[in-house]
């Protein structure tokens, strides 16, 4: 056993694309998490931990744990991470943190989750959390990636979501989805920050314009994408919270290199586990 992890075993292994796959894992009954939040996550390399910070992708109602990454040319965790197979152990640490968590969050009644690449991680554990649709009357889930095939989760958050057994009530009346691609042709075109201050992304969803006196926002992504939108909320009298004073729009910095948790020989692009500016 390695100090300050718990190993769980794989259970499934789904590849979205050349650069894109999920682990689902066991898991251990004495962690817990806020959904939002993020742990570290690697393997044993050479009898040393070799680990980052992983979005937990699975709600904390859930009895197993699942994870979104990309897969980095020969970076030291994700060139084996990528091949690992159904049975084989993983390590996970025992702490979760992270302040994309609604609690973070003033009361509103629109609550937007802006993602890029693999930053949408975070909110797949937030639409899935009741709680969520207890605290805001509608939720809107973006995801803006470079290519079609790179909107992974798409058919879940726009059908398979809404049709579960036990969430579907509460999400179908709430819960909108909204991808975007920047270098393909696809029905919706173009980076999330042009589309909102085009004005697009509020025409496409019948929805008024942002209002920080009603809206309230997460964001993970790209270094770019946070900085540029951030500066779009700014502009418009939004504050940013923590996770020691609620605002009105919260940032996942711990992936765009200003609160990065101490990692074991990992890349840059590991490190941040994110698929890069869309």
């Amino acid at each position: 056993m390695v100090p300050g992890y718990t190993e769980e075993t794989v259970l499934e292994v789904h590849h979205w694309t050349d650069k894109l796959f999920t682990l689902k894992t066991t898991r251990s009954p004495s962690f817990r998490f806020a959904n939002g939040q993020f742990c570290m996550m690697g393997l044993v390399v050479a009898g040393k931990p070799l680990v980052r910070a992983y979005s937990l992708a699975s709600a904390n109602h859930e009895e197993t744990l699942e994870f979104f990454s990309i897969k980095v040319p020969n970076g030291p965790l994700t060139s084996r991470l990528q091949h690992i197979a159904v049975g084989e152990t993983i390590l996970v640490g025992k702490r979760a943190t992270g302040t994309l968590t609604i609690g973070n969050l003033r009361p509103g009644r629109t609550l937007w989750l802006l993602a890029t690449g693999t930053g949408l991680a975070p909110f797949l554990s937030v639409v899935k959390d009741p709680e969520t649709y207890e605290r805001f009357e509608r939720v809107v889930i973006t995801h803006t990636c470079r290519r079609v095939q790179d909107l992974a989760y798409g058919r879940y958050l726009e059908h398979e979501l809404a049709a579960d057994e036990l969430l579907g009530e509460i999400v179908r009346p709430k819960l909108r989805y909204y991808p975007s691609v920047t270098r393909e042709a696809f029905k919706t075109e173009g980076r999330i920050t042009a589309l909102l201050e085009s004005g697009r992304i509020f025409a496409d969803l019948a929805l008024p314009a942002l209002d920080p006196a009603h809206d309230r926002l997460m964001l993970c992504g790209s270094s770019e994408m946070l900085a540029d939108t951030a500066a779009l909320l700014e502009s418009r009298g939004f504050e940013e919270g923590n996770s020691g004073e609620p605002g009105d729009y919260l940032v996942e910095k711990a992936f765009a290199g200003e609160k990065r948790a101490p990692l074991a020989s990992a890349s840059p692009a590991e490190s941040r586990n994110l698929s890069g500016p869309a």
